[in-house]
């Protein structure tokens, strides 16, 4: 997430008094930052002033545009998922914020809301240093599909199908038809001896944060990975990346059917919704990655994929 300065970033009524409930006494929240970079809720850092007359942080996610939610009933789902996460996460080494409070079905709150730990850093987007975060990154996640909690959290689902893949204005299209036969046909199995992992769902650098010493790039440190309302168990993939995973100690699946199925059906979901996805991108900085840009890397990435020896 990225902070916005200048954006009047006002808590609403009922929700600043909800969240008043979770404070210390005598604490009161004397700054609101907004946090740009989701698409589906709005994200604000709560700056709350302590007894002692310092400050600490809280983060406070909020859906308000039902429609972008799809519905109420998603936007409860996806906090009651998101906390039961984070409760999870709790103890297992993996920097994420610790749950405050949640009020999934608006009952004290003008909108569905969830209040949080605020972690240190700042996400990193440039392409500056980025061969020191690729294998942080992948060493990251790898210890995120490590995870083995006593309850898993809900199973892995997606509405992508075939018949809703979206093809790019220029794109490959004999490729994209292949690519699209590919999830045409019968799901990888998911029962044993499928082995799942513990997914975040929206792992990408707008929701890690890091720590990079000004004068020394190569000590960047990751110091927490937000945003998990759609954490799962199920199946993990990738291309590029898989390959610094691996090197990580990652293990992907054993059938390249099945590593091309789980990327395939991976792009034709993003191709979706490439324009909604692309927008907050550019709102943090990447002004260059416009909806046709990314349309193009989305195509030369379905087609890398088909034209791969697997």
């Amino acid at each position: 997430m990225v902070p916005d300065h200048d954006e009047a970033a006002a808590v609403r009524p009922l929700t600043l008094a909800w969240v008043s409930r979770y404070l210390e006494a005598g604490e009161r929240v004397v700054g609101i930052e907004a946090l740009h970079g989701g698409i589906t809720a709005e994200t604000r850092r709560l700056t709350i002033g302590t007894r002692d007359g310092g400050t600490r942080d809280l983060v406070l996610r909020t859906f308000v545009d039902v429609e972008q939610a799809q519905d109420w009933l998603n936007a409860e789902d996806w906090l009651n998922g998101e906390a039961d996460a984070l409760n999870l996460l709790t103890g297992t080494g993996v920097p994420a914020p610790g749950l405050v409070a949640v009020d999934p079905a608006a009952a004290h709150c003008e909108y569905p809301s969830l209040l949080m730990t605020h972690l240190a850093g700042r996400a990193m987007l440039d392409d500056e240093g980025l061969e020191t975060r690729v294998p942080l990154l992948a060493r990251q996640l790898v210890a995120i599909h490590a995870l083995r909690p006593a309850e898993r959290p809900r199973e892995y689902v997606t509405l992508a199908t075939a018949d809703t893949a979206v093809t790019p204005k220029g794109a490959d299209v004999a490729a994209w038809a292949a690519a699209i036969d590919v999830i045409r046909g019968s799901v990888p199995p998911y029962e044993p001896p499928y082995e799942g992992r513990f997914l975040h769902r929206d792992f990408h650098p707008g929701n890690v944060l890091f720590d990079v010493p000004p004068a020394w790039p190569e000590g960047a440190r990751i110091t927490g990975v937000v945003d998990w309302v759609a954490t799962s168990w199920g199946p993990a993939w990738g291309l590029r990346f898989a390959e610094a995973c691996e090197e990580a100690g990652g293990v992907p699946a054993a059938a390249a059917s099945e590593r091309l199925y789980w990327r395939v059906r991976d792009g034709l979901a993003f191709s979706e919704e490439v324009q909604l996805v692309s927008q907050p991108w550019r709102e943090a900085g990447r002004t260059e990655l416009t909806t046709q840009v990314v349309e193009q890397r989305l195509d030369a990435y379905v087609t890398a994929l088909m034209d791969a020896p697997g």
